[in-house]
């Protein structure tokens, strides 16, 4: 039950990246949580605060396909750490805002959308360094590792941010992410070089449809892509969270509703030893997406904090375990030469979704309530997933011991 800790042990390169992710993914959650607050406090609006994922939608979009043609074309350190420094740059913005006498809307909205283009340039490159790092019978490890290692900053962060915000003010926050961008960053200074192949054609709209060809080829793949997004389209409530603690009368909860999903994922990472041994990859992110929404179902149903806390924890371990079966089914298959453009693909998979549903999330509970917003997007949830297993019956099917051909 414990996890593997085999790649932390065999790979230098695996443990810098762990650990700046650790650290710069608990000033980004400082952050996650200050933005909506401040966007709360500045317009009293739930539109207002879902339209954050609107103004990152297209960023994402564009970016992420691109950077993933970019990390197949130039070295990945080098993207990586350039769009880190930049991060650390944006936060900074929100900083001097946050500063001003009078802070002003409209730059909260740049700086979202600025750094969901970031995003889009880095990720991919992260993604796909991992299999050139790890062994391949290592690469279920890596995920768990990898996942544990963005719970930490999940629930250390909003749970932080919460008493930061209330006590010391939104400056405090995002002055702490722009120093663990610089921390991050010193430590991305220090990963090996990861040039691309010598025979890498530059970014172009050819190579980014070669890569969508294949993603299409691939129904497993494309049902894992396909999955993910419609259950965070439906069932990814957090903008509303601000207003969802205030339907419950419990303001005090909102920094533990943004860490509990993030305390399920944790739990279901340090007891991930099992994942190793799965070779149905499809049926447990096909199971594990439907438990997410029916948690969240759930969690929208309650009347109790506390148990609006549990359900939320009990989505997010099956948020985590089907993480780790997309990734493990994208690491052992995908090759080389389209790791990037895939990677993209991922980003906007698992990214997309989250972007439209606080747009969903929020203009629900515009129109009827905060709890309204979460349990009826938890049913949609489940019943999109149900209709997409169906339809991709490839995606049920995928056994590790017999991966496709590359």
């Amino acid at each position: 039950m414990l996890p593997d800790l085999a790649p932390w042990h065999g790979s230098r390169d695996f443990r810098l990246l762990w650990i700046a992710g650790v650290v710069t993914n608990f000033g980004s959650f400082l952050t996650f949580v200050a933005l909506p607050v401040q966007l709360k406090d500045l317009t009293g609006s739930a539109a207002a605060v879902g339209a954050i994922g609107a103004v990152e939608l297209v960023p994402l979009v564009v970016f992420g396909l691109y950077g993933g043609a970019l990390a197949d074309a130039v070295d990945r350190k080098l993207l990586i750490n350039a769009t880190e420094a930049a991060q650390g740059l944006l936060a900074a913005c929100l900083l001097v805002n946050t500063l001003l006498p009078r802070p002003v809307l409209w730059p909260l909205y740049v700086v979202a959308a600025l750094s969901s283009a970031l995003t889009g340039l880095q990720r991919p490159a992260l993604d796909a360094v991992v299999p050139r790092i790890v062994p391949r019978d290592q690469l279920a490890a890596a995920a768990a590792l990898n996942s544990l290692r963005w719970q930490v900053g999940a629930i250390a962060g909003p749970s932080l941010a919460g008493l930061v915000i209330a006590w010391a003010g939104l400056g405090w926050a995002y002055g702490a992410d722009c120093v663990t961008f610089a921390v991050s960053l010193g430590c991305g200074l220090g990963l090996r070089r990861f040039p691309a192949a010598h025979d890498a054609r530059p970014p172009s709209l050819r190579g980014i449809a070669e890569g969508a060809r294949y993603a299409w080829s691939r129904k497993e793949l494309l049902g894992t892509y396909a999955i993910d997004l419609a259950a965070m389209f439906f069932a990814y409530p957090v903008a509303v969270f601000p207003f969802l603690a205030d339907e419950l009368d419990a303001p005090w909860s909102l920094g533990l509703m943004y860490a509990a999903g993030s305390v399920g994922s944790l739990l279901v990472s340090v007891t991930s030893g099992w994942s190793s041994r799965i070779r149905r990859h499809g049926r447990m992110v096909v199971l594990a997406a439907a438990g997410w929404g029916l948690a969240m179902a759930v969690a929208g149903w309650c009347g109790s904090v506390w148990l609006v806390l549990l359900f939320l924890a009990v989505a997010g371990g099956c948020d985590m375990v089907s993480g780790i079966g997309r990734a493990t089914m994208w690491n052992q298959t995908i090759p080389e030469s389209l790791r990037g453009r895939l990677a993209g693909i991922e980003l906007l998979s698992y990214s997309l979704g989250p972007q439209l549903g606080q747009v969903r999330a929020g203009g629900v509970a515009a129109a009827g309530s905060a709890r309204l917003s979460v349990w009826s997007g938890g049913l949609a949830c489940v019943a999109a997933v149900g209709l997409l297993a169906a339809g991709l019956p490839a995606l049920l099917a995928y056994d590790a011991g017999t991966p496709p051909p590359a």
